[in-house]
């Protein structure tokens, strides 16, 4: 009895290659799309959750919380760029722009993900009582790659947080800002 020799014909490997690099092709940057969507939304919800923190602290405590960019996670750095980190504390003394001193307590410290840019348009947000305004402003988060629309994270005197797509006249937001 003869055995039948059993493999693939080369115009069979090259027809599934072929095929196989299509699939990939197409794929690889929706996929990537998807992954900076992603990442982008995880950030928006920690800017979020963190605001609503110094929040609900600011009433809890019944002092002013702020939140400030900051790469260590221990003092608030100068700039509007919060693609470090930020960090949410305790503002006893109330200055302006926040600044971590002696005896105020850091409550929360985030990391920002490093294909994450985020921009704001304060060095930092104060949060106070009920009775008081909170700051407001505007923070844009964006893809260092430019896969995706950036988006806005605007908070209200209230302290209230909302995103948003588009700046009020209907222009996209963008970190080039």
């Amino acid at each position: 009895m003869k055995r039948k020799k059993q493999g693939f014909t080369l115009y069979e490997l090259l027809m599934t290659l072929a095929l196989v690099g299509i699939v990939l092709a197409t794929g690889v940057p929706a996929f990537s799309g998807t992954l900076a969507r992603q990442r982008q939304a995880v950030e928006i919800n920690a800017l979020f959750h963190s605001i609503h923190l110094a929040r609900k602290e600011s009433i809890m405590r019944r002092k002013v919380v702020s939140l400030c960019p900051s790469p260590d996670g221990l003092t608030c750095s100068p700039g509007r760029d919060w693609s470090a980190g930020w960090i949410l504390f305790e503002n006893a003394d109330r200055d302006s722009p926040p600044q971590v001193d002696a005896g105020e307590p850091v409550l929360q410290h985030h990391r920002v993900a490093a294909d994450i840019r985020i921009l704001a348009n304060r060095r930092g947000f104060t949060l106070r009582a009920t009775f008081l305004r909170a700051t407001n402003g505007t923070f844009i988060v964006c893809d260092r790659q430019h896969r995706i629309r950036g988006k806005g994270l605007i908070v209200s005197y209230t302290g209230r947080p909302r995103v948003a797509f588009e700046r009020p006249d209907g222009t996209p937001y963008a970190c080039t800002e």
